[in-house]
């Protein structure tokens, strides 16, 4: 920072919701829940919770964000300049809805502005998806919208469509469900017979999605064959949650991510209706409706902020 005044970035990356039933690791839809991080350019790396569930990660140079950043940065010889990074989100941990995937955008993203990086989104991308180990929380955290990927020898294949005229409806239990443990359940190998199978009815839902035939979508969300077979037994409550949804307007009902969230997918004009429905049913359980964030990541210059010493 010597010869210049310090530099402060405000870093916005939206949720996401993925798999949406039978596009397992391949689709994302962007959610507007968010994880905001304010970057302020210091002596050293600090990292400052503003959100209560924040409070149980590091608050030095071995957070998560900062170990992206300082990851990213040396891959291209560079090293970014600490920060005091503050630090919120909406994005509830651990509950399928891409927490730890825009943590992995805000790294990527921070990276990108403290070392002057000139990252293209293809490349944002490439990077993020390692970290993640798939495409789909990543790549809707990134670009908004839906989006329909695929990883292949060269890396990643990318297509996204910046708004649906839809709500998720997601009940959010309070108990979380580790992605390993989720991961654990699924079978290691599937027939070339039943691989054949599962992508075409995955197929079929992403066609329904593009032309809007919402029938067609819930019925190819049920029949998904890769996960949710293996998963719903550890969700207690995932057939009390689709019935529900079912009976008051939802036109399909999906795992988010590997759970233990239920996406609830319904028709704009008739989302408020279904989410009273959820909320009601189920008041143990943390219910949001949410819409599609038609934007990704974004990150602007700010005026550096006196905090509050306490902070």
């Amino acid at each position: 920072m010597r010869g210049r005044e310090p530099r402060s970035f405000k870093i916005t990356v939206p949720g996401s919701t993925a798999n949406l039933g039978a596009g397992f690791d391949s689709l994302g839809l962007a959610l507007n829940i968010f994880l905001t991080v304010e970057a302020h350019e210091a002596e050293e790396w600090k990292v400052i919770p503003l959100s209560a569930a924040l409070e149980i990660f590091p608050s030095d140079d071995t957070h998560f964000i900062v170990e992206v950043a300082k990851e990213v940065a040396a891959e291209y010889g560079r090293k970014p300049a600490p920060c005091h990074l503050y630090v919120k989100s909406d994005i509830p941990l651990t509950r399928g809805l891409g927490s730890s995937a825009a943590a992995v955008v805000a790294g990527v993203e921070l990276a990108n502005a403290l070392c002057g990086l000139n990252l293209s989104l293809d490349q944002k991308l490439s990077i993020a998806n390692r970290f993640e180990g798939h495409p789909d929380n990543v790549g809707a955290s990134l670009y908004g919208g839906f989006v329909v990927s695929c990883q292949h020898e060269k890396g990643v294949g990318m297509i996204s469509v910046p708004d649906l005229p839809i709500d998720v409806v997601c009940v959010i239990p309070k108990d979380e469900l580790k992605t390993s443990d989720s991961r654990n359940v699924l079978p290691s190998t599937l027939s070339f017979g039943e691989a054949v199978g599962a992508g075409a009815i995955s197929n079929v839902l992403v066609a329904a999605f593009l032309t809007g035939d919402w029938e067609t979508a819930g019925k190819m969300m049920k029949r998904d064959r890769y996960h949710q077979p293996y998963r719903k037994k550890l969700i207690p409550h995932y057939e009390a949650v689709e019935e529900v949804a079912n009976r008051f307007g939802a036109f399909g009902t999906a795992l988010s991510g590997a759970g233990p969230t239920i996406a609830c997918f319904v028709e704009r004009e008739a989302g408020e209706w279904l989410f009273r429905q959820l909320e009601q049913s189920f008041p143990r359980m943390d219910v949001r409706r949410l819409s599609i964030a038609q934007s990704g990541s974004t990150i602007t210059n700010v005026q550096p902020k006196v905090r509050p010493s306490s902070l």
